[in-house]
């Protein structure tokens, strides 16, 4: 097995919704374990997300979690989570959906270096950037 690296978000109770909300942006398979399913501890929702795991067609791989009690989750704004390449209407797509209901910090737009380049806060609180290559011009 090859060496992954993949952005794990913690939430305060919102794992479920969030993941979903993901899953409907970016497509993809979304398996979710609950505390419960391990026998909770005390003061632990059993309903909780213990780990939800999100993968994709296009390679994608998003993980996340529920913070348990006595530990809490960050705000996420010293991270946040880049898509890139060069298929426009498919990283268009995910920057609609991701930003749709949150705060675009920079509109998608074409940029100095010759990308199409936007920043976005998503309705979760996890930041976002998508960056679309450059066509040639040769």
């Amino acid at each position: 097995m090859t060496s992954t690296l993949n952005p794990y978000i913690t939430f305060d109770g919102t794992a479920e919704e969030a993941m979903t909300f993901y899953q409907a942006a970016l497509g993809g398979d979304l398996e979710v374990s609950r505390f419960g399913d391990f026998g909770a501890p005390e003061g632990v929702d059993p309903q909780g997300v213990m780990h939800a795991n999100l993968a994709t067609s296009a390679g994608f791989t998003l993980m996340a979690s529920d913070a348990p009690p006595g530990q809490p989750a960050g705000s996420g704004d010293n991270i946040s989570v880049s898509l890139s390449g060069d298929d426009d209407g498919e990283l268009r797509g995910y920057w609609d959906k991701l930003s749709e209901g949150g705060e675009v910090t920079m509109p998608l737009e074409k940029q100095v270096w010759g990308d199409t380049f936007g920043m976005c806060k998503d309705r979760f609180g996890v930041h976002w950037m998508v960056n679309i290559a450059g066509q040639s011009d040769g």
